[in-house]
């Protein structure tokens, strides 16, 4: 039984996705979640479109941001950096319809009770429509699935899904560990998510034909996939602060030799400031 007056924020990332957005959107199921008390507020990421994604979306109810850098990791993580505070539950699904809205309270009910903190929506576990999934994409899940499981230890059946649903605080703890900028994005999420203990759970869900063509390399984007799992096997959090300090280090590097090159330094400053950089 769901809890009464929660709010639901949804991301949802497009790049030319004017033939389903609106069938999308529609789709959710509002009058449900009013009975509730819930409140839903809709995100479109619109991946510099050339179509009328954005235009749609917005006639449909839906606020836009605009993602010009493409790549549905850069997409996704410029959406859930616009979560408000005043969210509960976050969740991201595809544009392309092949995910269905409907569920959405299948994927909130485990958070809701407090079973987990992150619930992925299973295609394996759950109803795949003919000619929705190859045996390609079939095979590459399946084997995805069992390394994520076997290496992470992670109790998940599809890895490469688009159907994604977080309690807020488990979203915020991970955004600043991700930086994955294309479809590596969900591995990048579900193996930091499982580095940083987050109990990560899936549930069953449909999955239709998409409307559109695919974006989807599966050569170069099954690399990309391949490399971020086996470079967060070492990973853990302590690395991106790491990165964080190494990062402000560099820009204060930068600064000071900007700021030496117009301005003549002073006796002594120079190795004060290179002394500075290395605490």
């Amino acid at each position: 039984m769901l809890h009464k007056g929660k709010k639901i924020t949804v991301i949802v990332p497009c790049y030319n996705e004017s033939k389903a957005i609106a069938k999308v959107l529609k789709a959710f199921p509002k009058t449900s979640l009013a009975r509730l008390k819930w409140r839903m507020e809709l995100i479109v990421v619109d991946n510099n479109s050339t179509d009328k994604t954005a235009h749609i979306a917005r006639r449909h109810g839906a606020s836009v941001i605009t993602e010009h850098v493409q790549g549905k990791g850069n997409a996704l993580l410029t959406g859930l950096r616009h979560v408000s505070k005043n969210t509960d539950y976050v969740v991201m699904l595809d544009g392309d319809n092949s995910y269905h809205p409907k569920e959405i309270l299948r994927m909130i009910e485990p958070l809701d009770s407090g079973f987990c903190d992150v619930v992925l929506g299973s295609r394996i576990q759950g109803k795949i429509i003919e000619g929705s999934m190859g045996t390609i994409s079939r095979l590459g899940n399946w084997f995805f699935s069992f390394m994520v499981r076997f290496f992470y230890r992670v109790n998940v059946t599809d890895v490469l899904t688009g159907y994604f649903a977080w309690r807020k605080s488990a979203l915020t703890t991970l955004i600043p560990h991700l930086n994955s900028t294309g479809f590596e994005i969900e591995m990048d999420m579900i193996t930091k998510m499982a580095r940083l203990n987050m109990e990560v759970y899936s549930v069953p869900i449909s999955y239709h034909n998409r409307i559109g063509n695919s974006k989807l390399q599966p050569l170069g984007d099954g690399m990309r996939i391949m490399q971020t799992f086996i470079k967060n096997l070492n990973w853990n959090p302590a690395m991106t602060r790491k990165a964080l300090v190494t990062k402000v280090k560099q820009t204060r590097f930068r600064q000071i030799r900007s700021s030496a090159s117009r301005t003549p330094p002073a006796s002594g400053s120079v190795l004060r400031n290179y002394r500075l950089l290395s605490n």
